[in-house]
């Protein structure tokens, strides 16, 4: 384990990243939100189909 290799590759990776801008970051979270809005309907539907089975929750 090379500790010295290892510090020079983590700060390489700082320098290349940077703040998002104001584009980049809405569109991140429109797809976040779009993505936690489907898995909860999924789930409701799922909870829905599961009430109506006799024997269900």
């Amino acid at each position: 384990m090379d500790v010295k290799y290892d510090l020079t590759s983590y700060v390489r990776v700082l320098k290349l990243a940077s703040t998002p801008g104001w584009e980049e970051f809405s569109q991140i979270s429109l797809i976040a939100g779009a993505g936690i809005v489907l898995v909860g309907f999924l789930g409701f539907l799922i909870f829905a189909v599961m009430s109506f089975l006799p024997g269900g929750v």
